[in-house]
């Protein structure tokens, strides 16, 4: 099954307006994910006239979310935020990824599906000792993003060796939440380079991302941004609760 690679595709900054336009083809259910999701071909599912390959994309109705106690409904709307967050701070490292009221199942989340070597993930990813500068940018997220749910197999590498962070329908809660695999740099400092982008969203959220949560979520996620920039420390575990998701890849 392949997916957007660099030399397979158009250019990200294309992709958007694809993911927003394009026909969309159900082409079946992804099985491993715990609320519906499916693999959609964009503009359909023929090969193109050259032969390549449809681009693809990840589909997260509404309808087929299960509902949490301390979550409410439209998690589908937290992958729009992640990618909204991710874009805002110049990381990119959430694959494109957009809101679509007109998809089969109703509305949802419709993210750029990303060819990669599953297996790597987090674990190995970190034992190679290569990926420390990527890997704290990770982690940088999940602090601000609040992510409850970090496992070790949301964090894919790439065709080209590229990383990205996906599966962020638990985020941006505004208590505190945050379950992650990644306590690796714990107690370390944040690099300048993340506290400077950080730094450019502490007073206010671009218009994009705001829209996405309510307003206790977005002043929880400026009070985030504006601790881990004042610190200059990645957190370490804290409180009663379990700082690490299951299962854990």
């Amino acid at each position: 099954m392949n997916g957007w690679s660099p030399d397979v595709g158009p250019d990200l900054d294309v992709v958007v307006d694809r993911l927003q336009t394009c026909e969309l083809t159900v082409e079946g259910r992804l099985p491993w994910s715990s609320n519906l999701t499916f693999l959609v071909a964009l503009g359909g599912s023929d090969a193109a006239p050259d032969g390549t390959e449809p681009l693809r994309a990840v589909y997260k109705p509404s309808t087929g979310e299960q509902s949490l106690w301390d979550f409410p409904d439209g998690l589908y709307r937290r992958e729009v935020a992640a990618y909204a967050l991710s874009e805002a701070l110049g990381w990119a490292i959430v694959p494109p990824t957009v809101e679509r009221h007109d998809a089969p199942y109703g509305p949802g989340s419709l993210q750029l599906f990303v060819e990669a070597d599953y297996n790597k993930h987090y674990f190995p990813l970190f034992d190679e000792g290569v990926h420390q500068v990527e890997l704290r940018t990770f982690c940088a997220f999940d602090v601000v993003a609040n992510n409850a749910d970090r496992k070790s197999g949301h964090v894919l590498q790439g065709i080209g060796g590229r990383l990205w962070a996906i599966d962020h329908g638990l985020c941006f809660h505004r208590t505190k939440k945050l379950r992650t695999v990644i306590w690796d740099f714990a107690d370390e400092e944040v690099p300048e380079g993340l506290v400077a982008d950080l730094g450019r969203l502490r007073g206010e959220l671009p218009d994009d991302l705001a829209r996405l949560l309510s307003e206790p979520e977005r002043d929880a996620l400026l009070k985030r941004i504006r601790s881990l920039v004042d610190s200059g420390i990645f957190p370490e575990p804290t409180g009663e609760h379990p700082p690490y998701p299951w299962p854990l890849v």
